[in-house]
């Protein structure tokens, strides 16, 4: 029997011990850069198995190492496991327990899959060549990032690649699915505030109305990706938050706005934040206000190293029909959302994959909503893939 025939029959056994492990998790979420409890349960986990356990950052990061004791490259294999600031509506058994808080994007299931999949790389590590870095990582969803925390606490010394997955509701049960290059898009963030003067609202003329300006500023800002970027690129500048609220018969002093930019080219990204703050100053002049604003760059543009993950989706391939549960392998395109995963990317050659997860009950259950759902199927999937996507890069 082959290690790969090992591994992938180990994982079947094991199965509804990740789905435990996954529900365990959706009961007790905790938010980013909270997860103390969390961090607990995972290196509970490991006590006693033959690996090398470690805080990693100065938040709650944990690395697991598995050494085969043999030469060989040294592997990452990272999933995140913080919640969000999200009310759960759905009837399940383990449904949150934590009021306000929710598992709504899967990192629940991440974390489940990844955990028994180190278990068993562990009880096969003298099968295997070079080794293995379990990186379980913290505040994915929110700066500080996670990411940023581990690399700087040496999470990828002396590591070679990397490989991330995410859950996708969007996607069918049973597809697996890649993409080369540039795969899910950068981000920053804006906060604009307008300072006018207040009054009464019979007597405009003594006044400078900050709603009025910030309004314009809204509309002004919908002619940047239109007009201002190149066509073919992918772009999106959105206003989250506009603070105004009120009396009816009082002009506002002042308004506060907040945003978010979306790029799938760091290039994109700097001719948006300078066309977003001309239009800052303009509607100060236009309007006699003052503005505070800050522009912060938050998440890179995630890239997959195109010849790296070429050879993942190789090594799938030819393992598929071994493999009944991925019905298919197959390119996803890039991604609107952004993640954290992009940090890594930029200091190693990493792959970022992605794993089906859609409940077949004719609904639809987006991520960040107090209605996601996912298949827990998915996570027998999303250990098979990383699985063998691990032991093909060690042994090949």
């Amino acid at each position: 029997m082959s290690i790969e025939q090992e591994l992938m029959q180990r994982l079947e056994r094991d199965e509804d011990k990740m789905i435990a492990i996954r529900r365990h998790l959706h009961e007790h979420p905790e938010l980013s850069n909270e997860e103390r409890e969390t961090h607990d349960y995972i290196k509970r986990f490991y006590q006693g198995m033959a690996c090398t356990v470690k805080d990693c950052g100065t938040g709650y990061g944990i690395t697991v190492d598995i050494d085969s004791g043999k030469p060989g490259p040294k592997l990452g294999l990272r999933a995140d496991f913080d919640g969000l600031a999200i009310d759960e509506d759905n009837d399940l058994s383990f449904k949150s327990q934590n009021r306000g808080v929710m598992h709504a994007c899967g990192h629940d299931a991440h974390t489940a899959y990844l955990m028994v999949l180190a278990k068993n790389l562990i009880e096969l590590k003298d099968k295997l060549r070079g080794s293995i870095r379990i990186i379980h990582q913290p505040a994915e969803e929110k700066a500080p990032s996670g990411a940023q925390k581990m690399i700087a606490g040496g999470v990828l010394d002396n590591v070679d690649h990397v490989i991330g997955l995410h859950v996708m509701s969007t996607m069918p049960l049973g597809t697996v699915a890649y993409h080369l290059g540039e795969s899910q898009t950068g981000r920053s963030n804006f906060t604009v505030k307008f300072i006018g003067k207040g009054g009464h609202g019979s007597m405009p003329q003594l006044s400078n109305d900050a709603i009025v300006a910030g309004s314009y500023f809204v509309m002004a800002v919908q002619t940047i990706v239109s007009r201002r970027v190149e066509p073919n690129a992918h772009a999106s500048v959105t206003i989250g938050s506009f603070d105004g609220a009120g009396t009816s018969n009082a002009i506002k002093e002042s308004v506060t706005l907040k945003g978010d930019i979306r790029i799938m080219q760091e290039s994109t990204r700097t001719v948006i934040e300078q066309q977003l703050e001309q239009l800052i100053k303009g509607t100060e002049a236009m309007f006699g206000v003052k503005v505070e604003y800050e522009i912060v760059k938050d998440v890179p543009v995630l890239y997959n190293d195109p010849d790296f993950t070429k050879q993942i989706v190789k090594s799938l391939k030819a393992e598929v029909a071994n493999v009944p549960e991925i019905t298919e392998v197959s390119d996803l395109g890039a991604q609107d959302p952004s993640e954290d995963f992009s940090y890594y990317a930029l200091q190693k050659p990493c792959s970022f994959l992605y794993i089906g997860c859609d409940v077949d009950d004719g609904q639809t259950h987006p991520h960040h909503s107090p209605n996601f759902m996912l298949d827990e199927r998915s996570l027998l999937i999303a250990a098979k893939t990383a699985g063998l996507a691990a032991v093909h890069y060690l042994m090949d």
